[in-house]
């Protein structure tokens, strides 16, 4: 949050006053809770002002209930309808030509609301600021330039970007490589590998220079490099297992419920709206789910399902970017760019060590789905005689 913004309204007569105001530009920066309602409400509440006496400020709606409040049914403070809607126009605004650079004050212009606000309701929804959406979109056209063997001065014009030289000083992190590089499909590039086997199967685990750039599992280690030499189709492919040990360690931990969370560097590259979903997937707590139609609301698109759906099925790093974690609205699973059954039996570990009952229960399965080797038994675990295929749940 801009320090600027947090400053605002950093003491509590600052927030009696905007709460007064009824100000919509101090939504998301508190809440206040109502000692003789039992409510938190946002500061443009449209509801009966309350005494000041009868007034606690929160700086979050988690901090709000746990001190006992609950949400106010008129305005809502822990959803987001108002703050979607106005990111929804900015989005639009930047969409409309990704190649003209908008400022935040323009920006802000566009869908009338202050610049303060914008900034932290775009940053809240989307997970990253204008600023970032913008890069990331003309990191996409790029993208695709390339892809179609545009040179790359060309491809940098078509993007939007003002010279190669801007281009090359601010793609090294949308690409993950450089753009010429990019171009030859990873030609010039050394991309180190390795191979193990965990309680999912085999997984590979292939970092740059700079990240991890895949981490994919099956039941066979040809199927995955031959998977990973498709994408990297001119890159040097070298097997190194002492380099990767670490990262292959905090999978396995992860696999075995000693670690909730991979603190892998990444190198990724992706398009603006699969980066905001990528990012909204690494905000579901350990042990939760959500449906596909809740993420899409969560980055502004609700119609965008599909579109989200197709953003997990490309998730190029397993459990780094927990895509498992996104089941049918109903709660049915569908869908894993690795397996069902290893879905399955991530979330069904997952709600072990959490004590959440699991999504992966048998009744949970799309039961239209047809009976295969990669269907999910009636344990909800993967069908595989070895011992290894099971997670182990040990703590």
């Amino acid at each position: 949050m801009n320090s600027t913004v947090t400053s605002t309204w950093s003491t509590d007569a600052q927030r009696w006053q905007a709460l007064s105001q009824r100000d919509p530009d101090a939504d998301g920066a508190f809440f206040y809770g109502v000692k003789t309602t039992g409510v938190f409400c946002r500061p443009s509440c449209a509801s009966r002002q309350p005494r000041r006496e009868n007034v606690d400020f929160f700086a979050s709606a988690d901090a709000a209930r746990a001190a006992g409040f609950r949400d106010c049914k008129r305005c809502q403070p822990g959803r987001l309808p108002r703050e979607i809607e106005i990111v929804n126009r900015a989005c639009a605004a930047l969409d409309a030509d990704p190649q003209q650079r908008l400022t935040l004050a323009q920006l802000s212009d566009a869908v009338h609301v202050s610049p303060f606000h914008l900034q932290r309701l775009f940053k809240r929804v989307v997970g990253v600021s204008p600023r970032q959406y913008q890069a990331a979109q003309r990191g996409a056209a790029l993208r695709e330039a390339l892809q179609r063997g545009s040179d790359v001065t060309r491809a940098a014009v078509d993007a939007g970007f003002g010279s190669p030289s801007r281009m090359y000083e601010t793609t090294s992190t949308e690409l993950g490589m450089a753009p010429s590089a990019y171009r030859r499909k990873g030609a010039g590039l050394t991309v180190r590998f390795a191979c193990a086997p965990t309680a999912l199967g085999l997984v590979l685990v292939a970092a740059t220079s700079k990240g991890i750039c895949k981490i994919g599992f099956s039941d066979d280690a040809d199927t995955l490099i031959d998977e990973l030499r498709d994408e990297f189709t001119n890159a040097e492919l070298i097997e190194d297992t002492t380099q990767l040990a670490p990262f292959i360690g905090q999978v396995q931990a992860y696999l075995h419920g000693t670690q909730h969370r991979l603190e892998l560097p990444l190198d990724i590259a992706t398009t603006a709206f699969r980066q905001r979903v990528w990012d909204a997937l690494r905000r579901i707590p350990y042990g939760e789910t959500r449906s596909y139609s809740e993420i899409a609301s969560a980055v502004g698109s609700p119609r965008a399902v599909r579109a989200v759906a197709s953003a997990c099925a490309s998730n190029p790093v397993a459990l780094a970017i927990p895509c498992h974690r996104v089941v049918q609205k109903g709660g049915a699973l569908a869908g894993y760019r690795w397996g069902l059954p290893r879905k399955a039996a991530l979330l069904d570990a997952e709600a072990q060590q959490t004590g959440i009952e699991s999504a992966a229960s048998p009744a949970s399965v799309d039961a239209t789905a047809k009976p295969s080797a990669n269907d999910v038994t009636r344990s909800g675990k993967v069908p595989h005689t070895d011992a290894s295929s099971k997670l182990d749940h040990a703590a």
